[in-house]
């Protein structure tokens, strides 16, 4: 059963069918009650295995993401994907999710988001503090052999 306050975080997954097995493995595991994805799906036909988890998806558009309507249709099944950058508020926190960092500078100087999450560079961060930041790498580990989540 999910619980609303456990966030898993994924990005660029690059339809790399395998390594999203695994993820969405973890995610129900850790009972996730959301799942952000910061961008880089790819295709439509991964929602086959995001349509798994347990807990609800809400995502951004990559730069890679070119069959937007498909990705929107298929996903609109288990949960939300949005141009970026898109915030929201989840459990009382302000979320900012882009796939880019390009944006990043004017959200680090709001007062009013707790939470920044990107994708793109496909290095894992996590910048503590307010807002905090979070780069969850590259979960299809095309470029650095590491699959992270």
């Amino acid at each position: 059963m999910p619980r609303e306050n456990i966030v898993g975080i994924v990005s660029d997954t690059h339809d790399n069918r395998q390594c999203i097995v695994h993820a969405v493995s973890l995610f129900n595991r850790m009972a996730c009650g959301l799942v952000i994805h910061a961008g880089d799906f790819v295709a439509p036909f991964t929602v086959r295995e995001f349509e798994k988890l347990e807990g609800r998806l809400i995502g951004v558009y990559g730069n890679n993401d070119g069959e937007r309507r498909g990705l929107a249709k298929q996903f609109s099944r288990i949960g939300e994907i949005h141009e970026p950058p898109h915030e929201f508020v989840y459990m009382e926190k302000r979320f900012a999710v882009m796939h880019e960092p390009n944006n990043i500078c004017g959200y680090l100087e709001r007062d009013d988001i707790d939470v920044i999450i990107y994708g793109h560079t496909h290095d894992a961060e996590i910048r503590p503090g307010r807002p905090m930041v979070i780069n969850p790498g590259e979960c299809c580990s095309w470029l650095t052999g590491r699959s992270t989540a």
